[in-house]
């Protein structure tokens, strides 16, 4: 009798790319890196994903890594016993959007907190006796 061959496995990774490259990659609230940025993960499914660069707006995505055919159970037990390493990756594309002047305008900026503080003001949710 032969026993079984441990597999080599397989490699999971994630890469985010930026148009302009550079931002820096939050995934799930954790810094991951800057564009273009590969990383291995090992499970799949939503990703909480923000891309910030000065001078662009931030971009917040929840993009869903999905497995492939052979990674769904029963499949990916033989897939881990295959003795080559399969690779599974996946890519990540987003272009950034400068920020205009009206987003960084001290004046506008001002405006926009009065009309936000006046809304939560008079929002049923605001606790009482805070101003």
């Amino acid at each position: 009798m032969v026993p079984l061959a441990p597999g080599c496995g397989v490699e999971r990774t994630l890469q985010v790319q930026s148009e302009p490259s550079g931002a820096l990659v939050y995934l799930n609230g954790e810094e991951a890196g800057r564009t273009p940025m590969r990383k291995t993960f090992l499970w799949y499914g939503t990703y909480d994903l923000q891309l910030r660069k000065e001078g662009y707006l931030t971009k917040t995505e929840t993009p869903r890594v999905w497995a492939p055919w052979w990674q769904i159970p029963p499949i990916d037990l033989v897939a881990e016993l295959v003795p080559v390493k399969l690779q599974d990756n996946h890519v990540l594309n987003y272009k950034l959007d400068p920020v205009t002047q009206r987003q960084t305008d001290p004046e506008k900026v001002l405006e926009r907190a009065a009309e936000t503080r006046k809304k939560l003001r008079s929002s049923e949710h605001t606790r009482q006796g805070r101003e």
